[in-house]
């Protein structure tokens, strides 16, 4: 259990709420904007794997591992999910496009750097996150 006091702790904070909004934003986007439906057939036209399967997969992943981050809670699995799933959108699509996210239709820069910092936050989360509240709670409540 970490011992919240430092600068680096908020700054994890920081990242993880900038992060998280990020990937929050995109899920409901994939919601509330395109719909499923209209995500899985952009989705068919990419050549992404089973559209239908991978628009709900994708959707749900950024918006419910997007609120994992900023809450604090399961970090490691959020993180892994999220990384994972910005792997298969550099495989699956960004990687013929070029480097930078201006290349043709967006480069794998963007997604590269969401992956990194899922990672590093999935293992590196700070001691503000929810998951230490409530250790710090059942530990006191325990003694």
């Amino acid at each position: 259990m970490n011992k919240p006091s430092t600068a680096g702790d908020l700054l994890l904070l920081v990242g993880r709420v900038v992060i998280g909004a990020v990937f929050i934003a995109h899920g409901l986007q994939k919601f509330l904007e395109w719909g499923i439906a209209g995500t899985a057939q952009s989705f068919g036209q990419m050549g992404i794997p089973v559209p239908g399967v991978s628009a709900w997969v994708a959707a749900l992943v950024e918006t419910v591992g997007g609120a994992a981050l900023v809450l604090g809670v399961g970090l490691p699995v959020a993180g892994v999910l999220l990384a994972l799933n910005m792997l298969g959108a550099l495989v699956f699509y960004h990687l013929p496009t070029g480097f930078f996210v201006s290349d043709a239709d967006g480069g794998i820069e963007y997604v590269l750097v969401l992956a990194a910092a899922s990672l590093v936050l999935a293992f590196r989360g700070g001691a503000y996150t929810l998951d230490n509240a409530l250790t710090r709670k059942k530990d006191a409540t325990a003694a």
